[in-house]
């Protein structure tokens, strides 16, 4: 399978570093703002593009999205008209109206969106008892380091926005992809319950969800150590990249 990515920061250079490793998977294409700046990245054995349709039409398989929510807004309806797609900033997705275009592109071309598990886990639970019909009730509570959240100085951890998934995205953009990814598996964001908390004493960023359905009840508890390349970055987000592409070349398919 030959990828191509859109985006030249830590998570894709990472990615790009782990698929030199692999032989059934090969990123082949890069596509930069900025040919000389990243100029170094052809070490990985790839070929930049500026020029997005030439990009495209490469030779790739499949595009990895790792430019952030701005840059997914912009490509992404044109990329998933012609490929398939790893999206990693899922928080794109929080805005209803280009969500549906979206769904509707792919549901016209008849290709695929995946969207990795990112920081969190148990995403598989929560579509299982969806599918079923039987979800009742999905929480999360998600804590970070204080400076993260909040200017106020703090000496306790305090409770920062309670309430529902599309009001903590409105309040705090770039806190709560994992609660988008969540709903999106899930109940929606109108009925996602989310706790975002700024902890003074917090080094990684954790996340406990809750679900409760017909067929019981589970809770997940996840803390996360940044990229060792830049601390800004989830390490788990990079690895489920990797992840979600060996899944999908897969034949044998698990969760």
């Amino acid at each position: 399978m030959n990828v191509g990515l859109i985006g030249a920061g830590a998570i894709a250079t990472y990615v790009l570093g782990e698929m030199k490793k692999e032989r059934d998977l090969k990123a082949t294409s890069v596509f930069v703002r900025n040919e000389e700046k990243y100029k170094h990245l052809e070490e990985y054995g790839v070929t930049l593009y500026t020029d997005f349709e030439a990009f495209l039409n490469s030779g790739i398989d499949i595009v990895v999205e790792a430019a952030g929510v701005a840059a997914a807004k912009q490509w992404l309806p044109t990329v998933v008209q012609k490929k398939d797609v790893i999206l990693i900033s899922i928080g794109a997705l929080a805005d209803e109206p280009f969500l549906q275009e979206i769904t509707e592109v792919l549901e016209t071309n008849g290709h695929n969106l995946y969207l990795p598990s990112g920081a969190i886990a148990g995403l598989d639970f929560v579509q299982n008892i969806k599918a079923a019909g039987l979800l009742q009730e999905v929480s999360l509570e998600t804590r970070k380091p204080a400076h993260t959240l909040t200017d106020e100085p703090l000496t306790e951890e305090k409770v920062v926005f309670e309430g529902i998934a599309k009001e903590a995205i409105k309040l705090y953009p770039k806190n709560v992809n994992v609660s988008i990814a969540l709903s999106l598996a899930g109940l929606g964001i109108n009925d996602t319950k989310m706790t975002l908390v700024a902890d003074p004493n917090a080094t990684e960023n954790s996340h406990t969800i809750t679900v409760i359905g017909e067929t019981g009840t589970a809770t997940f508890n996840i803390s996360n150590k940044p990229l060792p390349t830049n601390p800004n970055s989830s390490y788990q987000a990079a690895v489920s990249i990797l992840g979600t592409l060996k899944k999908i070349n897969s034949n044998i398919k698990v969760g």
